[in-house]
Protein backbone atom coordinates (compact mmCIF):
# COMPACT_ATOMS: atom_id res chain seq x y z
CA UNK A 1 0.00 0.00 0.00
CA UNK A 2 2.59 2.38 -1.50
CA UNK A 3 0.51 4.67 -3.22
CA UNK A 4 -1.34 8.13 -2.81
CA UNK A 5 -4.30 9.17 -4.41
CA UNK A 6 -2.18 11.44 -6.91
CA UNK A 7 -0.20 8.25 -7.61
CA UNK A 8 -3.74 6.18 -8.14
CA UNK A 9 -4.42 9.47 -10.38
CA UNK A 10 -1.61 9.14 -12.79
CA UNK A 11 -1.71 4.95 -12.99
CA UNK A 12 -5.17 4.94 -13.65
CA UNK A 13 -5.20 8.32 -16.00
CA UNK A 14 -8.17 9.90 -14.16
CA UNK A 15 -8.59 12.90 -11.88
CA UNK A 16 -8.00 13.01 -8.32
CA UNK A 17 -11.84 13.81 -8.03
CA UNK A 18 -12.62 10.68 -9.86
CA UNK A 19 -10.34 9.11 -7.03
CA UNK A 20 -12.34 10.23 -3.89
CA UNK A 21 -15.59 10.15 -6.01
CA UNK A 22 -14.64 6.26 -6.12
CA UNK A 23 -13.19 5.70 -2.64
CA UNK A 24 -16.58 7.26 -1.41
CA UNK A 25 -18.74 5.14 -3.47
CA UNK A 26 -16.35 2.53 -1.78
CA UNK A 27 -16.14 0.75 -5.21
CA UNK A 28 -12.17 0.53 -5.38
CA UNK A 29 -9.61 -0.87 -3.42
CA UNK A 30 -8.36 1.63 -0.83
CA UNK A 31 -6.74 1.67 2.50
CA UNK A 32 -6.68 4.89 5.21
CA UNK A 33 -3.45 4.80 6.57
CA UNK A 34 -2.74 7.67 9.45
CA UNK A 35 -5.64 9.45 8.16
CA UNK A 36 -4.57 9.22 4.49
CA UNK A 37 -5.89 6.82 1.13
CA UNK A 38 -2.89 4.58 -0.07
CA UNK A 39 -3.36 1.81 -2.74
CA UNK A 40 -1.77 -1.32 -4.15
CA UNK A 41 -0.22 -0.70 -7.43
CA UNK A 42 -1.52 -4.77 -7.73
CA UNK A 43 -5.01 -4.18 -6.54
CA UNK A 44 -5.94 -0.67 -8.46
CA UNK A 45 -4.52 -2.83 -12.20
CA UNK A 46 -6.72 -5.97 -11.56
CA UNK A 47 -9.21 -3.31 -10.69
CA UNK A 48 -8.92 -1.43 -13.78
CA UNK A 49 -9.14 -4.50 -15.70
CA UNK A 50 -11.82 -6.28 -14.44
CA UNK A 51 -14.17 -3.23 -14.85
CA UNK A 52 -12.57 -2.73 -18.33
CA UNK A 53 -10.76 0.51 -18.44
CA UNK A 54 -8.25 -0.82 -20.78
CA UNK A 55 -4.87 -0.05 -19.01
CA UNK A 56 -1.93 -1.51 -20.55
CA UNK A 57 0.35 -2.58 -17.90
CA UNK A 58 4.22 -0.53 -18.38
CA UNK A 59 5.92 -1.02 -15.11
CA UNK A 60 4.11 -3.12 -13.34
CA UNK A 61 7.01 -5.73 -11.44
CA UNK A 62 8.58 -4.83 -8.12
CA UNK A 63 9.90 -7.93 -7.92
CA UNK A 64 12.90 -7.59 -10.42
CA UNK A 65 11.45 -10.25 -12.39
CA UNK A 66 12.00 -7.96 -15.46
CA UNK A 67 14.45 -10.74 -17.17
CA UNK A 68 11.29 -13.07 -17.22
CA UNK A 69 9.81 -12.77 -21.24
CA UNK A 70 6.29 -11.28 -21.56
CA UNK A 71 4.42 -13.49 -22.94
CA UNK A 72 1.12 -13.14 -25.44
CA UNK A 73 -2.26 -14.09 -25.02
CA UNK A 74 -1.95 -16.88 -27.85
CA UNK A 75 1.10 -18.29 -26.27
CA UNK A 76 -0.74 -18.35 -23.04
CA UNK A 77 -3.70 -19.75 -24.38
CA UNK A 78 -1.61 -22.49 -26.45
CA UNK A 79 -0.10 -23.48 -23.14
CA UNK A 80 -3.53 -23.59 -21.01
CA UNK A 81 -5.73 -25.00 -23.58
CA UNK A 82 -9.12 -24.46 -24.07
CA UNK A 83 -11.66 -27.13 -22.54
CA UNK A 84 -15.56 -27.07 -22.88
CA UNK A 85 -18.63 -28.40 -20.69
CA UNK A 86 -16.49 -27.59 -17.53
CA UNK A 87 -19.07 -29.39 -14.94
CA UNK A 88 -19.84 -27.45 -11.46
CA UNK A 89 -22.75 -25.64 -9.84
CA UNK A 90 -20.53 -23.56 -7.53
CA UNK A 91 -17.41 -21.35 -7.83
CA UNK A 92 -15.24 -23.65 -5.75
CA UNK A 93 -16.59 -26.71 -7.73
CA UNK A 94 -16.05 -25.24 -11.78
CA UNK A 95 -12.64 -24.00 -10.70
CA UNK A 96 -11.28 -27.34 -8.85
CA UNK A 97 -12.56 -28.85 -12.69
CA UNK A 98 -10.68 -26.57 -14.41
CA UNK A 99 -7.98 -26.86 -11.94
CA UNK A 100 -7.96 -30.33 -12.72
CA UNK A 101 -7.86 -29.76 -16.16
CA UNK A 102 -5.17 -27.66 -16.49
CA UNK A 103 -1.74 -28.57 -17.64
CA UNK A 104 0.88 -28.51 -14.62
CA UNK A 105 4.04 -30.30 -13.85
CA UNK A 106 4.13 -33.06 -11.22
CA UNK A 107 5.69 -30.65 -8.84
CA UNK A 108 2.70 -28.23 -8.79
CA UNK A 109 0.11 -29.35 -5.82
CA UNK A 110 -3.14 -28.77 -7.60
CA UNK A 111 -5.08 -28.75 -4.42
CA UNK A 112 -2.67 -25.72 -3.18
CA UNK A 113 -3.38 -23.91 -6.26
CA UNK A 114 -7.61 -24.78 -5.77
CA UNK A 115 -6.74 -23.00 -2.50
CA UNK A 116 -5.37 -19.65 -3.47
CA UNK A 117 -8.19 -19.55 -6.45
CA UNK A 118 -10.81 -19.65 -3.90
CA UNK A 119 -9.19 -17.28 -1.55
CA UNK A 120 -8.07 -14.70 -4.60
CA UNK A 121 -12.19 -14.92 -5.23
CA UNK A 122 -13.72 -14.32 -1.65
CA UNK A 123 -11.28 -11.32 -1.27
CA UNK A 124 -13.01 -9.82 -4.66
CA UNK A 125 -14.92 -11.59 -7.40
CA UNK A 126 -12.73 -11.86 -10.68
CA UNK A 127 -15.85 -11.76 -12.27
CA UNK A 128 -15.82 -8.95 -14.83
CA UNK A 129 -19.45 -9.18 -16.02
CA UNK A 130 -21.51 -10.48 -19.11
CA UNK A 131 -21.08 -13.64 -17.88
CA UNK A 132 -16.96 -13.58 -18.02
CA UNK A 133 -14.73 -13.81 -14.87
CA UNK A 134 -11.08 -14.26 -15.06
CA UNK A 135 -9.92 -16.05 -12.02
CA UNK A 136 -6.16 -15.71 -11.25
CA UNK A 137 -4.05 -15.99 -7.57
CA UNK A 138 -3.70 -12.78 -5.88
CA UNK A 139 0.03 -14.01 -5.24
CA UNK A 140 1.74 -15.99 -8.57
CA UNK A 141 4.81 -16.31 -7.39
CA UNK A 142 3.86 -18.68 -4.35
CA UNK A 143 3.19 -21.20 -6.99
CA UNK A 144 6.79 -21.83 -8.17
CA UNK A 145 5.69 -22.09 -11.88
CA UNK A 146 7.94 -22.95 -14.35
CA UNK A 147 5.52 -21.56 -17.53
CA UNK A 148 2.64 -19.05 -17.96
CA UNK A 149 -0.69 -20.66 -18.93
CA UNK A 150 -4.32 -19.37 -19.32
CA UNK A 151 -7.03 -21.80 -19.47
CA UNK A 152 -10.10 -20.48 -21.57
CA UNK A 153 -13.37 -22.83 -19.97
CA UNK A 154 -17.04 -23.03 -21.44
CA UNK A 155 -18.79 -24.07 -18.03
CA UNK A 156 -21.80 -26.57 -18.39
CA UNK A 157 -23.85 -24.59 -16.01
CA UNK A 158 -24.00 -20.88 -15.56
CA UNK A 159 -22.57 -20.47 -11.85
CA UNK A 160 -23.19 -17.09 -9.58
CA UNK A 161 -19.87 -15.30 -9.35
CA UNK A 162 -20.85 -13.13 -7.35
CA UNK A 163 -20.27 -10.39 -10.27
CA UNK A 164 -21.31 -6.71 -10.26
CA UNK A 165 -23.94 -7.10 -13.40
CA UNK A 166 -25.68 -9.70 -11.52
CA UNK A 167 -24.83 -12.04 -14.39
CA UNK A 168 -23.85 -15.83 -13.47
CA UNK A 169 -20.64 -17.00 -15.25
CA UNK A 170 -20.76 -19.38 -17.84
CA UNK A 171 -16.83 -18.25 -19.65
CA UNK A 172 -13.82 -18.70 -17.33
CA UNK A 173 -10.36 -17.38 -18.55
CA UNK A 174 -7.86 -18.43 -15.55
CA UNK A 175 -4.87 -17.47 -15.55
CA UNK A 176 -1.70 -18.75 -13.97
CA UNK A 177 1.74 -16.60 -14.28
CA UNK A 178 5.09 -17.27 -12.98
CA UNK A 179 4.95 -14.04 -11.04
CA UNK A 180 2.70 -10.79 -10.74
CA UNK A 181 4.20 -8.86 -13.37
CA UNK A 182 3.55 -11.46 -16.12
CA UNK A 183 -0.17 -11.65 -14.07
CA UNK A 184 -0.56 -8.01 -14.76
CA UNK A 185 0.50 -7.82 -18.88
CA UNK A 186 -1.80 -10.69 -19.29
CA UNK A 187 -4.91 -9.28 -17.04
CA UNK A 188 -4.73 -5.98 -18.78
CA UNK A 189 -4.26 -7.32 -22.54
CA UNK A 190 -7.25 -9.55 -22.12
CA UNK A 191 -9.20 -6.79 -21.10
CA UNK A 192 -8.05 -5.09 -24.11
CA UNK A 193 -8.76 -7.95 -26.11
CA UNK A 194 -12.77 -8.74 -24.78
CA UNK A 195 -13.89 -5.12 -25.88
CA UNK A 196 -13.15 -6.45 -29.59
CA UNK A 197 -16.68 -7.64 -31.30
CA UNK A 198 -15.37 -10.16 -33.35
CA UNK A 199 -12.96 -11.96 -30.33
CA UNK A 200 -16.51 -11.37 -27.94
CA UNK A 201 -19.04 -12.99 -30.60
CA UNK A 202 -16.43 -16.01 -30.89
CA UNK A 203 -15.98 -16.66 -27.37
CA UNK A 204 -19.36 -16.36 -26.19
CA UNK A 205 -20.84 -18.52 -28.80
CA UNK A 206 -18.70 -21.03 -27.79
CA UNK A 207 -16.83 -21.42 -31.44
CA UNK A 208 -14.03 -24.31 -32.21
CA UNK A 209 -10.12 -23.31 -30.68
CA UNK A 210 -9.30 -23.17 -34.52
CA UNK A 211 -11.68 -19.80 -34.52
CA UNK A 212 -11.04 -18.67 -30.81
CA UNK A 213 -7.48 -18.58 -31.38
CA UNK A 214 -7.68 -17.03 -34.99
CA UNK A 215 -10.06 -13.98 -32.86
CA UNK A 216 -7.55 -14.01 -29.88
CA UNK A 217 -4.68 -13.14 -32.78
CA UNK A 218 -5.93 -10.44 -34.52
CA UNK A 219 -7.48 -8.75 -31.28
CA UNK A 220 -4.12 -8.95 -29.79
CA UNK A 221 -2.32 -7.92 -33.02
CA UNK A 222 -4.80 -4.37 -32.41
CA UNK A 223 -3.59 -4.23 -29.46
CA UNK A 224 0.41 -4.25 -30.55
CA UNK A 225 -0.34 -1.90 -33.38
Amino acid sequence: MNLSVKDAAQLLSVSQKSIYRWIKQDIIPAYKISGCYRFSKAELLEWATSRRRGIVVKASSDSGSEILPLPGLGAALESGGVFYRIEGTTREEVLREAVTHLRLSDNIDRDYLLEVLCAREELTSTAIGSGIAIPHPHHPSFLNLQRTRMMLCFLEHPVDFFAFDGQPVTILFLIVAQDLRIQLHLLSRLGFVLQDPEFRRVVHGEENREKIFTALVNAEGKLKA
